[in-house]
């Protein structure tokens, strides 16, 4: 079946928003709306997945990484001050700086931050950047496997290939590689493939022996401190705190979900807006869950108005989401 969210300019329809999504169930593919085959880029949702090779490795024994800087590796978080305290006390452990961090600089998403910035007169760094935690984490594990952490960003580099690696080996396919905003590689799989490895994030104990471990703690951290995986207000630690989920959000339109718990059992889910609509992405996001019976109450995204540059409401988004169920 198709689903879509409709964006209104009044009571008609202005732009139509197409979604397809794949969601994991115990059997296998348990449901799907769209396209569940499309191969489509995973962007930082891979995040939970990449943060892994912290526990794989040993990492997070060897440097004495905390549960905090694990979460900051899961995240695409809103450059706080305790976001950035955060990112700069995990890169120290390692003996190294911001300079280190090959992911860019752009300011803080938090408007408080960001103001804060400016009234100041400070520029934003790396530390600010959404990925910097992630790219702290590849940082780290570069250094327990005795690499170079020149070029960890590079497809070849040996964290790189580990995490295509655990992608494969949890998805149960091949992924393909491009480079994303912030420089490392990202993952492309089809929907279901990907729902399957949330499945995995959702249930450890149905992944390979080397991998239940690892998930269960990155499953249990990313819960245990969902305002570090992003921010305040943000959908992904709004649903954690309300939801026995993990809710992670990927650029141009991608969401990834892990139920623990939902009235079909844990489930393992994959979205993609195909236009990219980060708006879009919101609202089918909260209408999904309420779908299968996961109620997180009045949100931001439930039928948002739109607004004009003079405050004044023009129309609004409104999610119809059909499922096929296998």
């Amino acid at each position: 079946m198709n689903a879509w969210v409709y964006a209104y300019r009044g009571q008609e329809v202005e732009n139509r928003h197409r979604i397809s999504l794949a969601i994991h169930g115990p059997e296998g593919l348990l449901a799907y709306a769209g396209n569940p085959g499309l191969w489509t880029y995973m962007r930082s949702s891979a995040k939970p997945f990449q943060a892994l090779a912290l526990f794989l490795t040993g990492t997070v024994e060897r440097f004495g990484i905390t549960e905090e800087e694990v979460a900051l590796a899961t995240a695409s978080h809103d450059g706080t001050p305790r976001h950035v305290a955060v990112a700069s006390g995990f890169l120290a452990k390692l003996g190294l700086g911001p300079e280190a961090l090959v992911c860019g600089v752009h300011p803080p998403s938090s408007r408080e931050a960001r103001k804060a910035l400016e009234e100041a007169g400070q520029s934003p760094t790396p530390l600010h950047h959404n990925c910097s935690g992630k790219h702290a984490g590849m940082l780290a594990v570069s250094l327990a496997l005795g690499a170079s952490p020149e070029g960890y960003e590079t497809p070849d580099h040996p964290v790189q290939v580990l995490n295509r690696k655990t992608l494969r080996e949890l998805s149960g396919v091949e992924p393909l590689l491009a480079i994303d905003g912030c420089s490392v590689p990202t993952f492309s799989l089809p929907l279901s493939r990907a729902a399957r490895a949330f499945y995995l994030l959702a249930a450890p104990e149905r992944a390979l022996e080397a991998y239940r471990e690892p998930l269960r703690k990155v499953q249990q951290i990313m819960r245990r401190h969902p305002e570090l995986v992003a921010g305040p207000g943000s959908i992904d630690t709004l649903l954690m705190e309300r939801l026995p989920v993990v809710a992670k959000r990927g650029a141009d339109g991608y969401y990834g979900l892990a139920l623990l718990e939902s009235p079909h059992g844990p489930l393992g889910i994959a979205l993609k807006v195909e236009d990219g609509s980060a708006q879009a992405q919101e609202v089918a996001v909260v209408a999904l869950l309420r779908l299968l019976g996961l109620d997180p109450g009045p949100t931001p995204w439930d039928q948002p108005e739109r607004r004009n540059y003079r405050g004044l409401q023009v129309g609004y988004l409104k999610a119809h989401l059909e499922l096929t169920w296998v």
